[in-house]
């Protein structure tokens, strides 16, 4: 058995081992290295951001029980998508899949921002009046099906190699997880990092309350997209301790921390803002 069959075989608990290997990571760097104070109940906004993760997850292994790794192997199987019409060398073709699927979540995220009627679930994301690594995981259940057929298509069109599906699964939620984590890091070491990954500051911007910070910045992985389309912002204007996180019209912890008024906040009334092309 090569290696990358015998991570096709273990995706399950590799998934799970390195998503709470990471987040155990990362809630413990929130302790003892924080970049910024917390503002409501961490146990109040981690039993409800934590709930709604494993409803997510009940749901998506009922509605999709081979999920994205079952799509790539069946488009292998009937070849297919352009990297199994047209062969590549194995790491060139792991390599282009996943940053060409990287780049496919960069266009998901500013969709989501720029219909209004995603906006009114991705907003449920937004709407968490704090920032630390269950922000990363927090969505309402219709996005995450909507992001799951999304990702099922690309598979489809790209073909990719079953086990860049993998690695980009695993590189994702450990992004997802590093760049929403209320860690500290020093200023020269975030210059570095986010010439190659998404770093906490850089992604902060994008959870202000001020819109036209939240319309930038889209980037889960790779930094490189916000640059090359111009939607980069590398600092709020208030600082990264004085900026306030969250939604500018959903300031009750009691509708936005908890459960239920999470999964019914995309039916409420008031919109907010969402058009991507205000700028200060």
């Amino acid at each position: 058995m090569s290696w990358s069959e015998w991570i096709i075989g273990h995706e399950q608990p590799i998934r799970l081992s390195l998503f709470l290997g990471v987040f155990a990571l990362i809630a413990a760097w929130e302790i003892l290295f924080p970049r910024r104070k917390l503002s409501v109940s961490k146990a109040l906004r981690w039993a409800n951001n934590i709930g709604l993760v494993i409803l997510n997850t009940f749901i998506l292994r009922l509605l999709f029980p081979a999920a994205a790794v079952g799509v790539a192997v069946l488009a292998q199987q009937q070849g297919w998508g352009v990297l199994n019409y047209h062969p590549l060398p194995f790491t060139l073709s792991v390599a282009i899949a996943v940053v060409t699927m990287d780049f496919v979540i960069y266009l998901q995220h500013v969709m989501v921002h720029a219909i209004p009627l995603l906006w009114r679930l991705h907003r449920v994301h937004h709407a968490d009046l704090d920032y630390d690594v269950t922000t990363g995981s927090r969505f309402h259940t219709l996005e995450i099906i909507l992001s799951m057929l999304i990702k099922f298509a690309t598979i489809m069109v790209l073909g990719p190699p079953v086990v860049a599906v993998v690695i980009f699964e695993v590189v994702l939620n450990a992004s997802a997880m590093f760049n929403h984590g209320n860690i500290y890091l020093p200023e020269k070491v975030d210059r570095f990092l986010r010439l190659l990954l998404v770093t906490p500051d850089m992604h902060r911007v994008h959870h202000s309350v001020h819109a036209p910070l939240t319309n930038s910045n889209f980037g889960f992985c790779l930094p490189w997209w916000d640059r090359l389309f111009g939607t980069y912002v590398a600092q709020p204007p208030e600082g990264h301790t004085g900026m306030e996180i969250g939604l500018e019209n959903f300031r009750d912890p009691q509708q936005v921390e908890r459960l239920p008024g999470m999964l019914m906040l995309p039916f409420t009334r008031s919109l907010g803002e969402y058009t991507i092309n205000r700028r200060w």
